[in-house]
């Protein structure tokens, strides 16, 4: 399909039935529900090794005949009849669905010890079978979620349950362990980097010495204290500003009297730990066996990763129908916020136009393709991505990641020598350098370091607001190097992965080298499209960390950013580079040793070179 501007979203048929609840009060949709639905709550579902799970199920009341399933599963606490639940129960049960939902082990009512994912390979395969064997299942189910609700699908996704017929994961990057060029193991690290939001949610979600009921009650009983007593932790608030400065890093949560749990896990692990492939992250050697729709942001915490996976799951043809049908809608919301996208949005300090999309009515679309056999509802014409262009301010569509109209163009980093902050001379020209042009120089000091300011983001207790923020405050500072065109005479759409290749030195063992992608309006404001950094000594791989030695260039590849962004004419386009993006991520105290377990960190010298022999540049997908 040709690079198009969707005027008009695809509109799909709603059933009568299936009424706007949107405007409904709390109250008003209890009680919808309750009119609508059957629901047996807290049922104890055995998976293989006899842990009981619990789960609500919703029904349609009075329904004829064998039934389609949603099923979502969540460590939330979203089984006591939560107003979130409850609404997407009475979505799905106005449409004809059986919806389940279900915590993972170790959460609230669930029986075992929790992790991550909650064991996807095995208790959501095992979840699929029983659901499958209900008397009022017709074997078809669909699995449905946001954030931790999309990322245990992916790794079940590898398994080809013959019951899985679609699935929908939104938000999903966090359930990646290694998919093409990026081996971020569930966003726990970005370029070898530690991110700090997991430590937060770590603290939220991890419960080691949570109660737990008494073996043998009786589902009437449980269900009956389920209504008065929801098992959830209050731990004590945290000023996570502050407390994400505690080093070393490792002892972050137990400074808070927390006990070890699963952050004093991964906190040792390097990215190519082996730990990584026993969990429940999706790793690219899994094959793909499921259709999904996939929903994603342009600001949140995973993009790349998220469309590398779509891109795989379609080529991995070991399901060939799985891989024919893969759809992707992108949006410049932030985190699981979808339903935000409306007239008038605004990211950051950026106003972005009508994104408006009905998320819902696409999301049944496609189940009633997958689950009730209606070809008409998702029809094989719609594109396979969806993608909301900023600057353009419009919805496009095109038949694959990046657009096929997409072509790299090559910008190099150039100066006089002196590309430091705003002030500075740097330039981003298409030219490349000449032989002997000077080297930029920065000072990186990790009690110092460049603040985050929006990019994308989540779930971080605050420390961070993820979007299109300007960034001029941390360009006026020396440490950080600007590299701009001059104005655009013409447009110039930029959709796509973003490559990024750094010719450094530095007098430290180790360091970092953040980038951004940063589009200038005509009157200064700097708003950030993307950003990503890597850690100096995994510049061989991850499974060879090496030193650096004072005075020898290396070259350094970040994982891909990845937008879309038309610039307009009289914008500009600029490159930032410095050795810091914190809190976001964990700083690199210079020293070559295990960082996370060290306190004091050493200043680093740090230099970008561009001349003829040794190139620095950004490649950017430019749609013509």
């Amino acid at each position: 399909m040709k690079h198009v501007i969707v005027t008009t979203l695809l509109i799909v048929a709603v059933p009568a039935s299936a009424q706007d609840f949107s405007k409904y009060s709390d109250a008003a949709a209890a009680q919808a529900l309750a009119e609508q639905a059957t629901l047996e709550t807290i049922v104890m579902v055995p998976m293989r090794d006899g842990v009981g799970l619990a789960t609500n199920i919703y029904r349609p009341r009075g329904a004829k005949g064998p039934l389609p399933t949603i099923l979502s599963k969540t460590p939330y606490n979203e089984l006591g009849n939560k107003p979130s639940s409850q609404r997407a129960a009475l979505k799905a049960v106005s449409r004809g669905y059986a919806f389940i939902i279900q915590n993972e082990r170790g959460r609230y009512f669930s029986e075992g010890k929790y992790e991550i994912l909650g064991k996807p390979q095995t208790d959501g395969y095992d979840m699929l079978t029983w659901v499958a064997k209900q008397p009022w299942s017709n074997g078809k189910v669909g699995t449905l979620g946001c954030s931790s609700s999309a990322e245990w699908q992916l790794a079940l996704a590898g398994q080809n349950h013959p019951a899985h017929a679609a699935m929908v994961p939104m938000a999903s990057g966090a359930g990646i362990g290694k998919v093409g060029r990026f081996q971020e193991q569930g966003n726990w690290y970005t370029g070898g980097v530690p991110r700090t939001l997991f430590y937060v949610w770590l603290y939220g979600v991890d419960n080691p010495l949570r109660p737990q009921l008494p073996g043998g009650l009786d589902q009437a009983t449980r269900s009956r204290i389920a209504q008065y007593n929801d098992l959830d932790a209050k731990k004590p608030e945290v000023n996570w500003t502050q407390q994400i400065k505690h080093l070393p890093v490792a002892t972050m949560l137990s400074d808070l009297g927390e006990p070890p749990a699963t952050f004093e896990q991964f906190i040792t692990r390097t990215p190519a730990d082996p730990g990584w492939t026993r969990g429940g992250l999706y790793h690219e050697g899994m094959g793909w066996g499921v259709p999904a729709l996939w929903f994603n942001s342009w600001y949140d915490v995973s993009i790349g990763p998220n469309m590398e996976l779509f891109n795989h799951a379609r080529a991995a043809n070991t399901d060939r129908e799985a891989s024919a049908n893969q759809y992707a809608v992108i949006g410049p919301n932030n985190h699981c916020a979808f339903g935000a996208l409306k007239p008038g949005f605004v990211s950051g300090d950026r106003a972005l136009g009508n994104p408006s999309f009905d998320t819902d009515a696409e999301i049944f679309a496609f189940f009633d393709r997958f689950l009730k056999s209606d070809a008409k509802a998702f029809p094989n014409t719609t594109p396979h991505v969806r993608y909301y262009t900023m600057g353009l301010n419009a919805w496009q569509s095109d038949a694959a990641w990046p657009p096929k109209a997409a072509r790299m163009v090559r910008m190099y980093l150039r100066s006089g020598g002196r590309a430091n902050g705003l002030n500075g001379d740097g330039r981003l020209l298409m030219t490349a350098p000449a032989s002997g042009e000077p080297a930029d120089r920065f000072t990186y000091d990790p009690m110092n370091p460049v603040q985050t300011i929006g990019g994308g983001d989540c779930c971080n207790g605050g420390i961070v607001t993820a979007g299109a923020f300007d960034q001029r405050v941390i360009e006026a500072r020396d440490d950080v190097l600007v590299y701009t065109t001059d104005a655009l005479t013409e447009p110039m759409e930029v959709s796509g992965f973003v490559d990024s290749v750094l010719k450094i030195s530095s007098d430290a063992k180790d360091t970092d080298f953040a980038v951004k992608l940063v589009d200038v309006a005509p009157d200064g404001t700097a708003y950030i499209l993307g950003d990503t950094i890597v850690r100096a000594r995994y510049r061989d791989g991850y499974a060879s960390p090496a030193p650096m030695q004072p005075g020898t260039v290396y070259t350094l590849k970040p994982t891909p950013m990845t937008t879309s962004n038309r610039f307009e004419k009289g914008h500009r386009i600029r490159v930032e580079v410095t050795s810091s993006n914190f809190p976001k991520f964990v700083r690199n105290l210079n020293t070559g040793g295990p960082n996370e377990s060290e306190s004091k960190g050493i200043v680093a010298h740090n230099v970008v070179v561009h001349d003829a022999g040794n190139a620095s540049y950004i490649d950017l997908p430019v749609v013509k």
